[in-house]
């Protein structure tokens, strides 16, 4: 294999993640599944939801269920004002928001930088979590969004997605 071959190759195997915010800790997630970023607006609750679960928006015509990571991972007490953002996903054929501290960067990372999440064991669940990079020093846990977003116990999706 060339040169040239070689760095297409690991340039082929990178990808782009959109890191963020929830307490102290940064998060990322796959950048192709950003529909779009927002500031945080009020929804309309959804009786007998988790409270991770804030309500849904109208988005143009979709509905949109907006989840609260930083209430669904235990991180702190939540605060909404104006800088609170809220990051559109898709997720299968459906749209979600979560709701984040906020937005960092886009990192670019190959599948070698990613190291796999560590076993908790039954204190948590760590099937959400892809792995965990470092960048300039600084950890980055990797959501896996779709498995999150799509779980049973989130329950927003039909088991027939």
């Amino acid at each position: 294999m060339s040169l040239i071959e070689a760095d297409a190759t690991s340039q082929a195997l990178a990808e782009e993640l959109l890191t963020f915010v929830l307490g102290d800790e940064t998060y990322a997630l796959d950048i192709m599944a950003v529909k779009e970023i927002r500031g945080y607006e009020d929804s309309t609750k959804i009786a007998n939801t988790p409270d991770y679960i804030k309500g849904v928006i109208n988005l143009r015509g979709d509905i949109v269920p907006i989840v609260d990571l930083r209430i669904k991972f235990s991180i702190g007490e939540p605060v909404y004002n104006e800088w609170t953002i809220v990051i559109m996903l898709n997720v299968g054929s459906r749209i979600v928001g979560i709701v984040v501290d906020a937005v960092s960067d886009v990192v670019t990372l190959n599948e070698e930088n990613i190291k796999p999440p560590p076993e908790f064991g039954t204190a948590f669940d760590s099937r959400y979590l892809r792995g965990l990079a470092t960048v300039d020093d600084h950890m980055i846990i990797i959501v896996n969004i779709d498995e999150l977003i799509s779980s049973d116990e989130l329950g927003l999706f039909d088991a027939e997605r």
